[in-house]
């Protein structure tokens, strides 16, 4: 059985893993880390700790639905542990990027912008997509988010434009939304953010050329989505040697 470590248990997505993993036969939760835990009353939470320096129980794996500013604590305790880290998480600086690329010299760190099977394959289409489109088609990406999602444009959003880009050989600049007179595109993915009500996450990307417009998107209906992808995600790394890994490397296994 494997024992695993839920950082953000007290959120939704935590408690989607709670309920998933209640009589999962290959994966249990031993405890949980949430900054929210000394007020939280709960009676079907495992032990669950303000920060890492309490956790005492043996932890095969980490999956962190929490935020950014967990990163740190949670990778110094999960390499003195040897344990991999799931990082469910988006909104990360480029000082995060920089703790989680040394981190994975160390131990196995799992980081991806989306655990949804459906979005990975998104990423894949809209890759083939640009290269077969090439130079003449225009590439917009609008997601679309809840009321109280923090960060933007979501760490989807810029996953799928790096599939756009990659068919450029990286060679286009992302621009954030527009605004005032900003005269003739350039060479750019255009980025926008939507934010209202109870989405839970929707991202079309666009491509318009001459008289015509080829749009592909995904929708998602339920947060269970991601979580289940992050139980498979915590099952496949464990075992892994030191390294990054994502959605892509549990695909290619599957």
């Amino acid at each position: 059985m494997i024992n695993a470590l839920v950082c953000g248990i007290c959120g939704k997505m935590g408690q989607n893993l709670v309920g998933l993993l209640k009589n999962d036969g290959e994966m249990q939760i031993v405890c949980g880390v949430d900054a929210c835990a000394d007020s939280v009353q709960n009676s079907e939470l495992p032990p669950t700790y303000p920060s890492f320096n309490g956790v005492k129980e043996k932890v095969d794996v980490i999956i962190d639905f929490s935020s950014p500013a967990a990163l740190k604590d949670e990778l110094l305790w999960a390499e003195k542990a040897g344990c991999p880290v799931v990082l469910a998480t988006t909104g990360y600086t480029e000082g995060d990027l920089k703790i989680i690329e040394n981190s994975a010299k160390k131990i196995a760190v799992f980081k991806t912008g989306n655990f949804s099977l459906g979005i990975n394959l998104l990423v894949k289409l809209v890759n083939k997509a640009a290269e077969a489109l090439g130079e003449k088609f225009d590439v917009e990406i609008i997601e679309r988010h809840h009321n109280l999602k923090v960060d933007a444009p979501s760490g989807t959003a810029l996953m799928l434009a790096d599939g756009v880009n990659q068919a450029y050989s990286g060679g286009k600049q992302y621009l954030y939304g527009r605004e005032g007179a900003v005269g003739k595109r350039g060479n750019e993915i255009g980025i926008h953010a939507v934010r209202g009500g109870t989405i839970v996450g929707e991202h079309e990307v666009m491509f318009a050329g001459e008289d015509e417009v080829i749009t592909l998107s995904h929708s998602a209906r339920s947060k269970k989505v991601f979580a289940v992808g992050a139980i498979k995600a915590a099952k496949w790394l464990c075992g892994k040697p030191a390294g990054k890994y994502d959605m892509n490397d549990v695909l290619e296994n599957l």
